[in-house]
């Protein structure tokens, strides 16, 4: 349909320009049959660009030497084809063939004009018209090129991303695997060390111990059914357990005074409701500094303090003195593990601040506190 339409409009400029010739009467076949070979040589435009330019600008200098006058109706065939080189993405050969068609124009109009003052209608216009459309087709070139780079880069900047939320959430998995089982083994070991050595002397509580290891070790299962239920796209929600969070405590402090660990626990100001993922960090960083007490301190006794305030949650966990280096959080002289990364990494990933090492009266002490929600936040 397009060349049709081109076609029309270069047989009426064929036509226009033989009425309008001012000298004797123009031959209408010629230019007719040069026309029709250069629409229809735009047929093939796509897969032979090149020449198909040679063909309708070949064409167009024989009518210019016919005695026709080189209107932009008449170039048409010429000018979709040297549009169509410029769309090519090798711009040496585009320029290359847009001097070499406005050369052949340029020729032609020097040839078969008269006088120096028709020059700018019969040499210089049409010449023109090639530049012009060879800069407009090497512009949308560049547009295009443009688009698809853009493009290309928010693909590149898109997969990046999901490979940035997946490394996040493999590291937030692995870090509740860690708290999972590193908790659960090492209250687990403590209860079956404490019993050993109980057995010989006081059987009684040695056996009173043992029985309780069933307890320690479901709690461990179902956590990590839990956690590793996340990784399992068929898991049905419903049999997964609630994410445990600082209402689990008193379990917690009874599973470890189950181990021999004695621990304490107060709160100061007024307590609020936490967010899930803002509890769970809570829960998991004292479970996780609990832990490391049972497998390095010395001392059986470790207190938890919770201090609320309107803008911040202060969760500080100590042990008593005398435990020398190995104390709460894990000692970084003597431990490989990554207790104190695991709740540092938790603390920061809700915006919130971590330390941890020795006291200065002795013992350890791991301190964090997390950001919480205004009110305005919490009443939405």
């Amino acid at each position: 349909m397009t060349t049709g339409l081109l076609l029309a409009f270069t047989v009426g400029g064929v036509i226009l320009t033989r009425a309008v010739a001012s000298t004797e009467p123009l031959d209408l076949w010629p230019g007719l049959v040069l026309s029709v070979l250069a629409c229809a040589a735009l047929l093939r435009r796509r897969s032979h660009p090149l020449l198909v330019l040679l063909v309708t600008t070949a064409c167009t200098m024989i009518e210019g030497f016919l005695g026709y006058l080189l209107t932009p109706l008449l170039m048409g065939p010429m000018l979709v084809a040297q549009y169509t080189v410029s769309l090519r993405p090798d711009r040496r050969t585009t320029w290359c063939s847009a001097f070499a068609a406005t050369a052949g124009i340029a020729l032609t109009g020097f040839i078969v004009t008269d006088s120096p003052h028709e020059w700018i209608i019969g040499l210089v216009n049409p010449a023109a018209w090639v530049l012009m459309i060879a800069s407009f087709g090497s512009y949308v070139r560049v547009r295009r090129e443009y688009a698809i780079a853009r493009a290309e880069h928010a693909a590149q900047e898109r997969d990046e991303e999901a490979r940035r939320r997946v490394i996040q959430e493999r590291m937030r998995i692995a870090r509740e695997l860690h708290d999972v089982v590193a908790h659960h083994l090492a209250l687990a070991n403590a209860q079956a060390g404490t019993a050993a050595h109980l057995a010989r002397t006081r059987p009684d509580q040695a056996i009173s111990m043992i029985e309780k290891l069933p307890e320690v070790t479901a709690s461990a299962l179902r956590e990590l059914k839990a956690t590793v239920g996340l990784l399992r796209q068929d898991t049905d929600a419903e049999e997964l357990a609630p994410a445990p969070g600082l209402k689990q405590l008193p379990q917690l402090v009874h599973s470890l005074a189950a181990a021999g660990l004695e621990v304490s626990v107060t709160s100061e100001g007024r307590p609020r409701a936490l967010a899930p993922g803002l509890d769970l960090t809570a829960y998991r960083i004292v479970q996780e500094a609990l832990t490391n007490v049972t497998k390095h301190a010395t001392t059986p006794c470790a207190r938890v303090r919770l201090d609320y305030t309107p803008h911040y949650l202060t969760l500080t966990i100590t042990n008593e003195a005398g435990a020398g280096p190995e104390v709460a959080g894990g000692s970084p002289r003597h431990s490989s593990g990554f207790g104190l990364l695991g709740m540092r990494e938790r603390a920061m990933s809700v915006g919130g601040t971590f330390h941890a090492g020795p006291r200065p009266g002795g013992g350890f002490e791991v301190a964090c506190a997390l950001p919480l929600p205004s009110s305005e936040e919490s009443t939405r």
